[in-house]
């Protein structure tokens, strides 16, 4: 069968303009078009507050004085480790791999008193070197910093509300505790469903605990406040010992 036709036909070109106002305003998420044209961090718009923020709460001392690490470093020592770790956290490099990005920053490696970052494989050196207990130690250090900047930030409360609640942490391969469970967004994949608790007045982070795929249990009996509602919860009004304060605890629809 013989079709007759132009073979040169170009596709139409899509309007330039806007026919009608757009209503509401664009929302900026993941597929929005950025550019950033500086090379280096700035100092006010970077690391030197925050730096200057560790400084005033004497972060370092808190840090030696509560962390016992018996490894002994060459490139850095062990609390610039640490205070490297931190602020790469505080500009958004949430993986070690993302500190090759930060080798040479002029902001950073001043703050660190180093001439260039080591490489990812020597932070991950020093991490597989801390013990199991150094987990219980940060977690002490974040109770002395958060009474060290509530009294800095004039923050009286006379009771907190301890949140906890599950979320979903998707994996990939066979890893052991994996189960196949509510994962709303990837359905059908195995994951990880740690149990999280955060303070809701001030939206901090106060305790975790991993947990296997498994939908955890819902209790019949959870009490609405006053009582305990989990193994988090119970540690992080432990954590919060120092202080005369009235917990009320809650946990979510699905953490127990």
């Amino acid at each position: 069968m013989v079709r007759r036709g132009n073979q040169h036909t170009h596709p139409r070109r899509s309007p330039q303009e806007v026919e009608e106002p757009i209503a509401e305003a664009n929302k900026i998420g993941t597929a929005t078009p950025y550019d950033f044209e500086g090379k280096n961090l700035t100092a006010y718009g970077g690391l030197l507050p925050v730096a200057t923020m560790l400084e005033k709460v004497e972060f370092q001392r808190v840090v030696e004085e509560t962390l016992k690490v018996k490894r002994v470093t060459r490139a850095m020592t062990w609390y610039q480790f640490v205070l490297a770790m931190v602020l790469a956290l505080y500009v958004g490099f949430s993986r070690l791999n993302h500190l090759r990005f930060l080798e040479r920053e002029p902001m950073l490696v001043g703050i660190l008193k180093v001439l260039r970052l080591p490489p990812q494989c020597t932070f991950w050196r020093f991490l597989a070197s801390l013990h199991l207990e150094i987990a219980r130690q940060l977690l002490d250090v974040q109770r002395r910093m958060r009474q060290r900047v509530w009294e800095a930030a004039h923050v009286r409360l006379k009771s907190v509300t301890l949140d906890t609640d599950t979320t979903v942490h998707t994996l990939f391969g066979q890893q052991m505790g994996a189960r196949k469970s509510y994962n709303p967004q990837h359905k059908g994949k195995k994951s990880y469903q740690p149990i999280l608790t955060f303070l809701a007045e001030t939206r901090e982070y106060l305790m975790g605990e991993l947990h296997n795929g498994d939908r955890p249990e819902r209790r019949a009996d959870r009490p609405a406040s006053g009582e305990r509602v989990g193994g988090p919860a119970r540690g992080g009004g432990d954590s919060l010992r120092s202080g005369r304060l009235r917990l009320l605890r809650w946990g979510g629809g699905r953490s127990l």
